[in-house]
Order: C-alpha cells, then sequence, then structure tokens
C-alpha cells in the first residue's frame, strides 16, 4: 500500500517503512507524527482519489531526527559594478519513518 501525502509545499509519495525528509516540523527524536492531507491511496491496480473517501486517511511516522542539510552558498555579483554579496544557508530538516497508512483504499473500487 502507497500514499501520496502533502506537507507544505512538497508531495511525497510514501509506502510502510519509508524514511523521508521533510521541512522541519515541531516534536522530539521518538515522537509520533500524522500526516492528515492525504492526496492518493493505492494498493496494486486499485488506487483511491476521491476526496470524499481521503478525509478520513491518514498516514503516521516516527521522529528519527532533527537535522540540518548540506551548506549551499547564495553568490550574487554584478560585473563593473563591484558588487558582490556571498551568504549561506542551510535548510532545517525532519527525517520520518511511516509505520502505518491507514484508509478506504480497495472498499468499493474494483480492482484485478
Amino acid at each position: 500500500m502507497y500514499a501520496v501525502i502533502a506537507k507544505g509545499a512538497h508531495q511525497y509519495r510514501v509506502s510502510e517503512g519509508d524514511i523521508i525528509r521533510v521541512q522541519r516540523l515541531d516534536g522530539e527524536v521518538g515522537q509520533e507524527i500524522t500526516f492528515s492531507q492525504v492526496l492518493l491511496l493505492g494498493k496494486g491496480e486499485t488506487v483511491e482519489v476521491s476526496s470524499d473517501k481521503l478525509k478520513e486517511a491518514k498516514v503516521t511516522g516516527i521522529i528519527l531526527q532533527q537535522g540540518r542539510g548540506k551548506k549551499i552558498i547564495v553568490f550574487k555579483k554584478k560585473r563593473r559594478k563591484n558588487y558582490k554579496r556571498k551568504q549561506g544557508h542551510r535548510q532545517s530538516f525532519t527525517a520520518v519513518r511511516i509505520t502505518q497508512i491507514s484508509g478506504p483504499v480497495g472498499a468499493t473500487s474494483h480492482g484485478s
């Protein structure tokens, strides 16, 4: 079984046991979190996209790590104008292991 969830401005395709990195979430390592914004549920050939049925669907996971990504350098320059700006940035993230996907997939659909 898999699901497509939305968190922030990103969408993630997840299955049970997957580890994903999402934008920083509040919480401690080991804490359970729930993603309630499920956009799609699938199991084999059966896919559920109906928004009415997905209202009770949810994906749960456990926070594995709170961290920061690799540093990127933002460099701006305008030639012949003596203008240079250098700035570094490290994006914060939360690593989450997906433990359970629950929802009504396949309840009314007749897949093969």
